[in-house]
């Protein structure tokens, strides 16, 4: 599984002491795009090649507390895909250092074009490799 560590920081902090709501989403959408990076589709590729991951819902459930300075531990399952990887769902699991999950956040994406604006199916490379993420075990087929 493709994870990454991010420590929780002042800028993600609410006036109740604990990360704000919104940051849990930030750090999903961190892993997705560093995800895409380590095979090479970086912020630059994207752009070349006028294409972008959307989202279309994204739904956030708040399990356990974080704080300043924790460690955050971030994974991402596949919860569907359709066959030719335009159409994707990504269940991203943030866990506190010692293993609990902190929450869940599930997003509906597809690609866009940017030109026409437009969705549109990825080049294979791309599609291929969310196709390699590992499956959730709410996984559908789209």
């Amino acid at each position: 599984m493709f994870e990454r560590t991010y420590t929780v920081r002042w800028a993600d902090m609410d006036p109740n002491g604990h990360m704000r709501h919104s940051a849990y989403n930030d750090y999903a959408a961190q892993h997705r795009i560093e995800f895409l990076a380590a095979s090479g589709f970086t912020l630059p590729y994207f752009a070349k090649a006028g294409l972008g991951p959307i989202l279309f819902r994204e739904d956030t459930r708040f399990l356990k507390e974080l704080h300043i300075n924790e460690q955050l531990r971030v994974g991402g399952e596949l919860s569907g895909l359709n066959a030719d990887g335009s159409r994707w769902n990504i269940v991203h699991t943030l866990y506190k250092p010692d293993g609990r999950p902190a929450a869940t956040v599930s997003v509906e994406g597809a690609w866009l074009d940017l030109r026409t604006r437009k969705l549109t199916t990825p080049p294979p490379e791309i599609a291929a490799l969310m196709a390699e993420l590992p499956r959730h075990e709410s996984y559908k087929d789209l």
